[in-house]
């Protein structure tokens, strides 16, 4: 599976390992858009004691709503072929939006239950390591 195929295409299925380097790599792209965004807001503070907003806070206001697009298509691609893998619908990824337990059905699902061993109706199983 190319790069392509895995991060845009909702077809096929993919087994845990990907999911958690994509969870992790996402992961990792908002803990420094984060910090970078909590350094640059209040690296500065006033003659009153209250903290101003350097000059590149407008940046970092910019670039995570961009990080949010930029990564929703392929949080979404990956989601549904990790469902795919255990056999369900892709439309399971709106599990997501119950509340307090939906996050919880996601993840356990995606990320610590094993993908249907063989074919299934979405196809053959995944290699065993299949990160391109």
């Amino acid at each position: 599976m190319s790069w392509s195929q895995l991060l845009f295409s909702f077809d096929g299925r993919i087994g845990r390992a990907p999911y958690w380097y994509f969870v992790l790599a996402v992961t990792v792209v908002f803990a420094v858009l984060f910090a970078f965004a909590g350094v640059s807001l209040f690296s500065g503070v006033g003659l009153d004691g209250v903290p101003d907003p350097a000059p590149s806070a407008g940046v970092a206001g910019v670039l995570l709503p961009l990080a949010c697009i930029a990564l929703l298509w392929p949080s979404l691609a990956i989601a549904a072929k990790r469902w795919h893998d255990v056999d369900k619908s892709a439309w399971w990824i709106l599990i997501g939006l119950v509340p307090l337990v939906g996050g919880l059905v996601a993840l356990v699902f995606n990320g610590f239950i094993a993908g249907t061993p063989g074919a299934n109706r979405f196809g053959n199983p995944p290699p065993a390591s299949v990160v391109p």
